[in-house]
């Protein structure tokens, strides 16, 4: 996602400006705006973490009486190659955070604006295996790659939220790496619940609204058009 605006004379810590590039995303961050909690949902590339995160941070940053820390949720149980690496849990889940970091990176427009939020205590990064009696007070909550989540994790994560929360979850559902028929049912289920409580935007991109690069979008309509 570009279309960022720099400002030459920001301070050091400045969140670069974005606009949005097309109508779906205008229409996350009017829907966010109006206070509202969102799942987006479609395909790769189209920008759904990167603006997620943006929305969190710019607001972090200008609303920070009203929100204490943006915290990025995501789930590595999908992952069966974990074991053989080094380190603890928490140490070998820290690959997962390597978009995050690019992404943060990117919008401060400086190479450490990541580990700069996390030292301020900003940003936080958990797995769905560390969340049982967590309560999220204050917190503007990015649930990633929730196609990967069983409902048993979606449920856990939403009966986290305390005061003064809101939550967005992103994810493609063609990308799951959940096999058992069980847990590829979970995420309908869980959305079934959320659309009947309401407070919920749903927002849904299309292959047109792919942004990453011009061969992503290439190479992901000709898969389409072959399958």
């Amino acid at each position: 996602m570009s279309n960022r605006r720099r400002n030459k004379n920001k301070n050091p810590f400045d969140l670069c400006k974005i606009s949005p590039m097309n109508a779906n995303q205008e229409k996350v961050i009017k829907s966010y705006d109006l206070g509202s909690n969102l799942v987006l949902h479609g395909f790769a590339g189209t920008g759904k973490t990167y603006l997620s995160l943006w929305l969190a941070l710019d607001e972090l940053l200008t609303n920070g009486q009203f929100y204490d820390r943006i915290l990025i949720v995501r789930s590595v149980v999908p992952s069966r190659d974990m074991g053989f690496l080094p380190g603890s849990a928490k140490e070998k889940a820290r690959i997962y955070e390597e978009p995050y970091k690019q992404i943060c990176d990117e919008l401060f427009d400086r190479g450490d604006g990541y580990e700069v939020l996390k030292m301020k205590n900003m940003v936080e990064f958990t797995t769905t295996s560390y969340l049982r009696g967590v309560t999220f007070n204050r917190s503007i909550v990015i649930v990633d790659e929730m196609q990967n989540m069983t409902f048993a994790e979606l449920d856990t994560v939403m009966t986290r939220m305390g005061e003064n929360s809101k939550i967005i979850y992103c994810g493609d559902f063609r990308q799951t790496d959940l096999t058992k028929q069980e847990d590829l049912a979970g995420i309908h289920k869980f959305l079934k619940i959320t659309k009947k409580m309401g407070g919920f935007e749903y927002i849904e991109f299309n292959k047109e609204d792919i942004v990453r690069s011009g061969i992503v979008k290439d190479y992901i309509i000709t898969k389409m058009e072959m399958e």
